[in-house]
């Protein structure tokens, strides 16, 4: 999925060691400038987290991005994980060269049809 939107907070970044070894997050806040804006919170892992941190405040990003869900102890909680983060070209972002930023030790998803382009949706 891809959202995009103005970079309005870069969240403290979080760090940690796993079984995996060491791991860094960061949370950024973008708002979509749709007629009823939205603001989402999104997570970026390891090297993108540096690469967020980097980004100028009130930048345009196109954030791809995965959702997932999880149940612990009859509540549920959901994450919204980047897996690439690429900054418009306004002049503004130094790092606007994410274009190959995806998470470590994975591949890119593949490109899955826009919800813009299924007509045939039953709702």
């Amino acid at each position: 999925m891809d959202i995009t939107g103005t970079l309005i907070q870069i969240l403290p970044a979080q760090t940690g060691t796993g079984k995996n070894g060491p791991w860094k997050k960061c949370d950024f806040v973008i708002e979509t400038s749709d007629k009823f804006p939205k603001k989402v919170c999104i997570t970026a892992w390891n090297e993108l987290s540096d690469q967020v941190e980097k980004m100028n405040m009130n930048s345009q990003l196109n954030v791809s991005f995965d959702i997932s869900s999880r149940e612990y102890n009859g509540r549920w909680y959901t994450d919204v994980k980047a897996w690439k983060v690429v900054a418009e070209n306004k002049g503004s972002a130094p790092s606007n060269n994410s274009t190959n930023s995806s998470s470590p030790g994975s591949n890119e998803p593949p490109d899955f049809p826009s919800i813009e382009s299924a007509d045939d949706l039953p709702f």
